[in-house]
Parts: structure tokens; C-alpha cells; sequence
């Protein structure tokens, strides 16, 4: 199957082409409507519309919307509201009283000028016999095209998009990804590293400006968390890898001002009152077929990410980094988070409600570095290694050389929290809950299945790969094979493809399709299955079983 991104935006016209009843008019010059509109956050009665005016001059920008049960239908709901200046001319809108279970259109006007028009469900109450998410994470603009949210706008039934973070990147023109940017004419804007709400803010701008990302907000409503790089890579409570106080200045400043663009471009709801603004972990329902539940793993809670010292460690260092991944104060949630946590999936359970599912972050599954050399053998591992660039072969053998001293494949995903993983496991004991985790960042492709530390099957996991973001696999063809030979959790790892992740939830199982697009670097694209999954719910549950793998 091939598709060009114009067919997935054929039934979302301009602006100015649209012909639909109309509301009261805005004040002064008419709005034009750039960054297109986007929903979120569904409920059983609505949603969050949003969208983005773009006005001349600087002041507010009064807006009229309007959400009908089809596109040419005289709205069921209209209201005004302003798209401040002080919030960078965007605006959100928590519309409610509508029917559950239902689809509702959606735009918004000023003036003459009216928007692009999207679409959402509301939550079904009651019995629900299907639910079908899309999960997607990892999309850098200068990485590529966005050819999977083209292929994704298309698909004939999708409730929801599950968004695991990585919705911008921080990095300049000459840092991650930026060479093919470059060729690609997708160099971030700005140019620079982020810092400022001013730089966050453009490069949200930059992003929602996209006609594939338009074309999948228009498609359905988004469900997101962030990960580390709408602030900065490999955050945590304190700071971040990629945060340098003595030259990019407080990090508490630069978080807020990442959070704060973050909230205003996104179709999420504000954090409940009384919480601190970083907490954006919620739970959702879908009838009597599924709760979901989204976690935040990087500004509230999570400690500093160990790493052993040195160009070259040494056995006594690699020896104290992991000394120091195992102390049990290390946390993820956080105790109040898990807490919370532990709560909806206990009431979940009570409800006798199948499946639980819990959008995360990073990979759960504990997955040890591979051993390439003897996988591949020695002359196909040297050869490899002789063909890479000296920076990257550097890199490599400094990774082979502490997978043998013990350290996990990756230190930033649980493996790097091992005793905060053990508690969440006891949580879902507690709860009686068997979860569906799902988990983005790592570029890759997973289907996992999750053991306490006593050898007992508690969740399955399947980790979206990237929309756009490089990944080991450019360097590495086949390493997702091996690390599914390795390790016992990893059933299956495709480190290669960029695509995402379609999960269909129905009473008896649970399907993840892998789906992958040809290439991110031109278009038109083809699309396939890369591979399904499948899994029974709760107490029936046993490892993950593949329906089909190409």
C-alpha cells in the first residue's frame, strides 16, 4: 500500500475553501488558522479542542468555535473564546455536555476565516467491544518526513493517539539529526538550542505547522505525556544531560518555560488543582473495556541517571555505578504518583474491567546489552565496526566493554531503577491487575514480557518505535533480533523501522500492530505490518504470542 501525505489530508480542506455553518464573528482583522486544530483528553460528555490563531499585530484574538456530530452539520455546541497574546495566541477549549461514545467534529472561526475542521470520540460508558489506539512517541522534525502521521491520519477506525513523549527535540541545527535536516530543508527553527519560552514556543510553532502532524490531529484525539526532550535530553527531578547550568543558566527556569509552551500548544488539561505542574499523570476510561493510565517518569520524581565515570571506566567504576543503580531510594513515580497508580488500576480490577493499560515513558523490560561479537561473529562484527565513523566506533566499543562489566542496554529506561520497577510490579500484585505497559524513547519497536524478581509474569509491554528519530538500527542492521535472542523479556525488537504502534483492545485479547513506513528521508512512502502480537487479559495472561512477523 502506498500513500502520499495529499490523500491522508483529502478530506481536510484550507481554511478559506471550507463552507460550514458559522458563529458570531471575531473582532477586528480575521485570524488565519497556521497550525491547524487539534483535540485531546477525551471524556464521556467531550474533549479539548485546540488551536493556534495567527493575527496581525499583537493583541488577543477573539475566536468562535464550534463542535457538530458531523462536518457539514449545524453545530450542537458553540462558544467563543480568546486566544490570549500572553499564551502565545493559542487556545484551548474543555468542551462538555455531549454524548458518550459518539464522533464530533469540530473548527473554529474568526470572522470570515475559519479553520481546518478535526474530529474526536468521547469516552463510550457502559459496554464497549473495541477500542483501537494509535501509539506513537519520538518524532524529530529535522529527522524526517512525518510519514507515519500521514499513514495514521488514514486508517479507517482510531479512537485515540496515545503520545509517549519526544513531541519536539531541543537540539539545534548542528546537533541530533541536524545533517539530515539539512539535506532535508527541516532545520529546527530556531537554529539554536532551546532555552527560553520564546525558543520552546517557536519550536512547538515549527511542528504543529506540519501538514502530516495537522492531518493526525485532525484524525482523532491526542492523549500525551512528555518525555525529556520537550525540556531537555535524559531529564530528571534536578536537571538533565543536556543542561549545563553554568552556561544555559537555572534549570528550574528553563523547565518552567518548557512546561509552560508545553501546556499551551498541547490539547491536555491542566494539571488538577493542588498539584504541582509537572504532575500530568490522569487515567481515562473506555467503558467497561479498558483504563488507561498516564504516568509521568521524568520531572516529578525520577533520580539522576547513573553513568559510569570516565572516557575509559574502570572495573571498580563500572562496579560503583552499579552499586548505585541498585540503592532503593531511587526513584521513578515517586511514592505519590504510584500511589495514585495503584488506585485506578485496584478500582479498574473491581469494575472487572480487562484490561489495564499504562502509558509510560521508557522501556520497562529488563533487557541486558548484547554481545555483537558473538552473535555476529568476529569478522562481521570488526567489518561493521571498521565501516562506522571513528566517533561512533569509539562510542561502540565503550558500550560493549560495560555491557560485559553488567550495565543494562540502557541506564535512562527502568533497567537504570531497578528497585523503583520492583515496587511498581508489587503495586500491580497488589492491585491484581496483569497491565498493558506501553513505552516510547527508545526508537524502537518491542514486545515484552515483564518478570518481578522472583521470576513471577506481571505486564506486557509494547514500545512504539520512532516517527522520525535515528536509532541504533541506522548504525547496527539486525541488532533488534539479537537483543530478542538475548534476553528473556524481549520477545521481539526491530531496531530499524520508523512507523508506530496500533493497539486493538477487545474483551478476549489485545493486538499490537508494528506498523512501519518505507522511509521518512522522501515521499510518497509504502506502508506494512512489520509484525502482531497478541495477549489474553488478566489472569489468563501468558507470554506474548506473535499472529505474524515479515
Amino acid at each position: 500500500m502506498t500513500i502520499d501525505r495529499r490523500g491522508a489530508l483529502a478530506l481536510l480542506s484550507s481554511g478559506a475553501a471550507l463552507s460550514l455553518p458559522g458563529g458570531a464573528a471575531g473582532q477586528g482583522a480575521d485570524a488565519r488558522f497556521a497550525h491547524g486544530v487539534a483535540s485531546g483528553d477525551p471524556a464521556a460528555d467531550g474533549a479539548v479542542i485546540w488551536t493556534r490563531a495567527t493575527v496581525a499585530g499583537g493583541g488577543d484574538a477573539p475566536l468562535d468555535w464550534h463542535v457538530a456530530t458531523a462536518p457539514d452539520a449545524a453545530p450542537v455546541k458553540t462558544g467563543r473564546v480568546i486566544a490570549r497574546a500572553a499564551a502565545d495566541h493559542t487556545a484551548k477549549v474543555e468542551v462538555g455536555g455531549l454524548k458518550p461514545g459518539n464522533e464530533y467534529h469540530y473548527w473554529f472561526t474568526s470572522g470570515a476565516a475559519r479553520s481546518p475542521v478535526g474530529r474526536f470520540r468521547t469516552l463510550p460508558v457502559g459496554a464497549a467491544q473495541e477500542l483501537v489506539l494509535a501509539v506513537a512517541s519520538c518524532q524529530l522534525y529535522p529527522g524526517g518526513f512525518f510519514n507515519a502521521y500521514a499513514d495514521m491520519a488514514a486508517l479507517p477506525r482510531l479512537d485515540a493517539v496515545v503520545h509517549l513523549g519526544d513531541y519536539i527535540y531541543e537540539y539545534g541545527e548542528d546537533g541530533y539529526g541536524g545533517d539530515i535536516g539539512k539535506r532535508l530543508n527541516r532545520v529546527p527553527d530556531p537554529t539554536h538550542e532551546i532555552l527560553t519560552l520564546a525558543d520552546y514556543r517557536r519550536r512547538h510553532a515549527q511542528v504543529k505547522a506540519d501538514a502530516d502532524m495537522q492531518a493526525a490531529h485532525a484524525r482523532a484525539a491526542f492523549i500525551c505525556v512528555w518525555d525529556d526532550h520537550e525540556v531537555a535530553n535524559d531529564g530528571w527531578i534536578g536537571g538533565a544531560e543536556n543542561h549545563d547550568p553554568a552556561t544555559e543558566g537555572d534549570w528550574k527556569a528553563r523547565k518552567a518555560a518548557a512546561m509552560q509552551a508545553y501546556f499551551e500548544w498541547m490539547p491536555i488539561r491542566e494539571p488538577r488543582r493542588g498539584t504541582a505542574r509537572e504532575a500530568i499523570n490522569r487515567s481515562f476510561e473506555f467503558g467497561d473495556l479498558a483504563t488507561l493510565a498516564m504516568v509521568e517518569t521524568r520531572l516529578l520524581a525520577r533520580a539522576e541517571q547513573v553513568a559510569p565515570k570516565g572516557q575509559a571506566p574502570s572495573p571498580d567504576q563500572y562496579r560503583a555505578a552499579l552499586a548505585e543503580r541498585a540503592r532503593p531510594d531511587r526513584e521513578m513515580l515517586g511514592a505519590g504518583q504510584q500511589r495514585w497508580l495503584e488506585g485506578v488500576l485496584t478500582r479498574s480490577v473491581k469494575r472487572k474491567v480487562p484490561w489495564q493499560v499504562l502509558g509510560n515513558q521508557v522501556v520497562m523490560a529488563r533487557v541486558a546489552g548484547p554481545d555483537l561479537a558473538r552473535a555476529w561473529g568476529s569478522a562481521k562484527y570488526e567489518a561493521t565496526l571498521a565501516a562506522m565513523p571513528a566517533v561512533y566506533r569509539a562510542r561502540l566499543t565503550e558500550a560493549a566493554a560495560s555491557y560485559r562489566a553488567g550495565i543494562p542496554f540502557n541506564l535512562d529506561s527502568w533497567d537504570g531503577y531497578p528497585p523503583a520497577r520492583e515496587r511498581l510490579y508489587a503495586a500491580f500484585r497488589r492491585a491484581g491487575a496483569w497491565p498493558v505497559v506501553l513505552s516510547g524513547d527508545s526508537h524502537a519497536a518491542w514486545a515484552n514480557d515483564l518478570y518481578d524478581d522472583a521470576g513471577r509474569l506481571v505486564a506486557s509491554e509494547f514500545g512504539a518505535t520512532a516517527i522520525t528519530s535515528p536509532s541504533y538500527g541506522s548504525l547496527l542492521p539486525g541488532l533488534g533480533a539479537v537483543l530478542a535472542a538475548e534476553n528473556r523479556e524481549v520477545a521481539f525488537c526491530d531496531q530499524d523501522a520508523k512507523g508506530y504502534t496500533v493497539l486493538t483492545l477487545r474483551p478476549d485479547r489485545a493486538e499490537a500492530e508494528f506498523v512501519a513506513v518505507s522511509t521518512v528521508l522522501a515521499r510518497p512512502f509504502a506502508r506494512r505490518v512489520v509484525a502482531t502480537y497478541r495477549i489474553a487479559p488478566g489472569s489468563a495472561r501468558q507470554p506474548v504470542s506473535v499472529v505474524s512477523a515479515s
